[in-house]
């Protein structure tokens, strides 16, 4: 399977961070991978990586953290002058599927939301989804 360039992981709790570092390191289905904890880290994480490499091609990204959450990184994130934007999916993972933050993800204009924790089953679906990729079989 070819590997996702770079997978951007944002949250605030250490250990869902590496918990889900470990997941996605044990599945090889991305050549690099950058964890952040909070939107403001990530923000320039994501920008500094857009200047040397190329943009993260997936941001895995927590709704609450403290600093700056998930919906300001995305307002933050839709004023950076990168382009192509279309190319960057990002998956909100959430433990609240609050009918207003569902309604709040939809508008942003991501490419979806997903509840936490993340599993071997859904990093397969992102793939099959945005990526035409799918996880070789056990």
């Amino acid at each position: 399977m070819d590997k996702i360039s770079c997978t951007l992981l944002v949250d605030d709790d250490r250990i869902n961070n590496f918990l889900n570092q470990r997941l996605l390191e044990g599945l090889n289905m991305t050549e690099k991978l950058l964890t952040a904890l909070n939107g403001k880290e990530a923000l320039s994480m994501f920008e500094k990586e857009c200047r040397e490499s190329g943009c993260p091609a997936l941001v895995l990204l927590d709704v609450n953290m403290p600093v700056m959450n998930g919906f300001e990184f995305l307002e933050a994130y839709d004023r950076l002058d990168i382009t192509p934007k279309e190319h960057v999916i990002i998956i909100m993972l959430t433990t609240s599927l609050h009918p207003r933050d569902v309604e709040r993800v939809q508008q942003l204009g991501i490419a979806g939301f997903m509840n936490k924790p993340l599993t071997k089953e859904k990093v397969n679906d992102i793939l099959k989804a945005h990526f035409n990729r799918e996880l070789p079989l056990e």
